[in-house]
């Protein structure tokens, strides 16, 4: 990390987000040990100060000065400027369609991925690490035999993994060969990532969202998270949940 190869450094994290929590991930729960252990150094980090934390920061504007950046932008409601030498920004990517202006594409207008491909992979609905499979029909564009696939397939989604592009292959291939129920045929299983958000109805959903360590797939709402790693015995849940569950146990 930074500030331990430079003591000196302070690190501030501007996060839209209202919340880090999310941005930790499944931490000891994720099945792909290595992004797991990401979001538990992104949590050291934050929770023994050698990161300060703004969230729900929305910028503004920013300005060049002699000695580095000054940012403007708001906390909620509230003006706040942040100083700063150097300004890291992780806002995502998208790709170059330019060379395939000649091409006849159906792109998702926010994504720039295949349209049929946007509603499974939309970072705003997905929070689970899941994706609906996926293969040549979703990835299909009007220029017959034409397919965009990989990191570049889903356009502005930053969910992407090697596997989904590996399925991506194999389905093309096999209707490029002339065999669609190999093409149809699911072959992709994706890593959990060990953390749900979720909203449980009434009918479909549980009533209480405690058990486990921390973080859990089980552990599924934030406030039962946050508790039992404060070692609260109730975890985050409202006393009425947890009465409800404890019968159910019983």
């Amino acid at each position: 990390m930074l500030t331990e190869e430079a003591p000196d450094t302070r690190l501030t994290w501007l996060l839209r987000q209202p919340d880090p929590e999310r941005v930790y991930g499944g931490e000891n729960a994720d099945a792909l040990s290595e992004r797991g252990a990401l979001g538990s150094r992104l949590r050291w980090a934050v929770e023994f100060g050698k990161s300060t934390v703004r969230s729900g920061f929305r910028l503004e504007r920013l300005e060049t000065m002699e000695t580095g950046l000054t940012l403007y932008g708001f906390l909620g409601e509230a003006p706040v400027t942040v100083d700063v030498d150097q300004l890291v920004v992780a806002t995502g990517y998208r790709p170059d369609l330019s060379f395939l202006s000649e091409l006849r594409l159906d792109l998702d207008p926010a994504l720039e991925c295949a349209r049929a491909l946007a509603p499974l992979i939309d970072p705003n609905i997905h929070s689970c690490g899941t994706v609906r499979p996926h293969g040549a029909a979703e990835l299909a564009q009007p220029e017959d035999g034409f397919f965009i696939v990989g990191m570049n397939g889903y356009g502005c989604a930053p969910t992407f993994l090697p596997a989904t592009g590996h399925e991506q292959v194999r389905s093309i291939a096999a209707h490029l060969a002339g065999d669609e129920e190999a093409a149809r045929r699911v072959e992709l299983e994706l890593p959990d990532t060990g953390v749900c958000v979720s909203d449980f109805d009434a009918e479909g959903g549980t009533a209480g969202c405690c058990g486990g360590a921390v973080p859990t797939a089980d552990a599924c709402c934030h406030d039962d998270a946050v508790a039992k790693r404060e070692g609260r015995s109730r975890c985050g849940c409202s006393d009425e949940a947890h009465d409800r569950t404890a019968a159910l146990d019983a």
